[in-house]
């Protein structure tokens, strides 16, 4: 008796089963197998002889299934369910219809066009589910080279980074932000250099060195160095800071309307305020890629 084991059945000689027990007729099953019919009935006889069971009943003609026969092909036919699933999923992903893109993006990205490109992305691929986690220009360099992100929103310049590729994704700008109840939160032209005595709410350099040293310039280029009394990981920590009165800060113009009910932003107006937000990745999947070349058109 062969052992249960040492039986390796084709999928090719399931589809066969089952074309014969559904037809209950060689001849019939053959046809729509596009096979003649010797071939086919020596196929279910090596079946029966592998698994060493009879699954057919017949004299002259097919007249049923055994019972074993019966449990035979519930599962032949959930295993050939499986083999096409495997199939098409194998297909789908390799195309970029399914999978899973793992998104990170710095808070001020969500007041862009990131949250449409996110909304038209997920209904043109039903299929892909798309995970999305905040996080600092740093730590999603490090989540890009461990594996746990594909693509990222961050703001460039990054440092010792020539193995994240960089395309370009949006533009925004830097403003003032003051407390609402600060002698000058009334003041609709205020410049930075006025600002110079203030305490300010930054975030650690190491966190978003680019954008953290573009700040820095612009106090510099005002003629001051800031005094920093807080730092926060995140504009919104930065701007709840700045909320509560614990200083003022420079953040993304693309946020001013972040309670403005607590918050003065005033606008600068050199061209020095401008900074580009970028999509990183390192290697990409075919459904990665799908998002990325989505982000590309949309533009």
């Amino acid at each position: 008796m062969v052992t249960a084991s040492r039986i390796r059945i084709s999928l090719r000689t399931m589809e066969q089963f089952v074309a014969v027990a559904e037809e209950l007729h060689f001849h019939r099953a053959a046809q729509r197998l596009n096979m003649s019919q010797p071939p086919l009935t020596g196929a279910i006889r090596k079946l029966e002889e592998d698994l060493d069971v009879m699954l057919i009943e017949r004299s002259n003609r097919v007249l049923g299934l055994t019972p074993a026969g019966k449990a035979f092909l519930e599962h032949a036919r959930e295993t050939l369910c499986q083999a096409d699933l495997a199939i098409t999923t194998t297909q789908d992903v390799a195309a970029g219809r399914t999978g899973i893109v793992r998104l990170g993006y710095v808070g001020s990205s969500l007041y862009g066009r990131l949250p449409d490109v996110i909304r038209r992305f997920r209904a043109q691929h039903p299929n892909v589910r798309l995970e999305l986690r905040e996080a600092t220009t740093a730590s999603q360099v490090t989540a890009l080279r461990e594996g746990a992100l594909d693509v990222s929103v961050l703001i460039p310049p990054l440092v010792n980074a020539d193995d994240i590729a960089l395309t370009p994704f949006d533009i925004d700008r830097l403003c003032l932000a003051i407390p609402k109840d600060h002698p000058l939160g009334q003041r609709s032209d205020l410049t930075l250099a006025e600002l110079a005595d203030e305490p300010f709410v930054l975030w650690p350099m190491n966190e978003g060195r680019g954008f953290h040293l573009k700040v820095v310039r612009l106090c510099a280029n005002a003629g001051f160095v800031p005094r920093v009394a807080q730092e926060a990981y995140g504009m919104h920590a930065v701007l709840s800071l700045v909320a509560v009165g614990s200083g003022v800060s420079v953040v993304p113009e693309s946020m001013s309307g972040f309670r403005q009910d607590q918050i003065s932003y005033c606008p600068l107006s050199t061209s020095e305020a401008q900074f580009t937000l970028a999509l990183g990745y390192r290697v990409l999947s075919p459904v990665a890629e799908g998002f990325v070349v989505s982000c590309r058109q949309e533009k």
